[in-house]
């Protein structure tokens, strides 16, 4: 039997409740990393936290300087650590463990019933990472987008409307294409790979007996490695975004 998220349908929408937890999960354990690494900040006697939070800020600098002058970039230097920590975590929440309950037909949840795609019965996946949702992956691409666009009319206002009709005027169709595919490859790329991570730790999971553990360790450790550079590529991608919206140059 297959696992189904739990879906319940209110106000003419479809509410994710295993989405929409793990995305709070998500946020508050951003939260308290954050706020663990600046308690009892030292300049003199760094915490390990501290520590680890100046190597990420450093990590996300150089993102930035790979993509635009430092100077232009920094103002979204607190964008990219949101993005990277919080794609990382919640990246990482599906992998350690699952929670999965029996659900038959008329089953509620806060008083409404809970859509069981027409079967009778069906397994309930309630712990997932949140980046396996595409509807989490588009949002925070839409995010994105529209602060790259935003940005773009703010600080680069001739340029930035002057290259939809570049190099010549009949190219804006093929400008507005480019405009449009990149929220998608940003949000689709990052969706495939953590739901195909999750759906193969499902199989294995599956049929798992005692020879089945070593594959298991081994594709976990895989996906922790996938995990991390999914979360590298969404905010190098974020800044590339920026960086073309916000700076112009001369030759293309």
């Amino acid at each position: 039997m297959d696992h189904i998220f739990p879906v319940v349908h209110k106000w003419g929408l479809d509410f994710d409740i295993a989405a929409i937890t793990m995305i709070l999960i998500t946020s508050i354990i951003v939260l308290v990393l954050a706020l663990l690494a600046v308690r009892g900040a030292s300049v003199d006697k760094p915490t390990k936290m501290q520590n680890f939070l100046e190597w990420v800020i450093e990590f996300v600098i150089n993102i930035i300087g790979t993509t635009m002058d430092v100077k232009k970039g920094r103002p979204y230097l607190i964008l990219g650590l949101t993005l990277i920590m919080y794609i990382f975590v919640g990246n990482m929440l599906g992998l350690p463990l699952g929670i999965v309950t029996e659900a038959h037909h008329g089953a509620t949840l806060f008083g409404l019933e809970l859509d069981l795609k027409g079967e009778e019965e069906a397994h309930i996946a309630w712990w997932k990472s949140p980046t396996a949702d595409v509807a989490v992956t588009a949002a925070l691409t839409v995010i994105v987008i529209l602060l790259t666009h935003i940005e773009g009319m703010r600080r680069n206002t001739k340029h930035y409307f002057k290259h939809y009709f570049e190099p010549y005027i009949p190219f804006l169709p093929l400008n507005l294409i480019k405009e449009v595919s990149k929220p998608l490859s940003l949000a689709l790329r990052l969706y495939g790979n953590i739901f195909a991570g999750e759906v193969m730790i499902g199989v294995i999971i599956g049929g798992l007996d005692w020879i089945g553990i070593v594959p298991l360790i081994v594709w976990q450790g895989f996906s922790v490695f996938v995990g991390s550079i999914q979360a590298f590529v969404f905010v190098m991608l974020t800044m590339v975004y920026m960086s073309q919206a916000i700076v112009h140059e001369e030759k293309h």
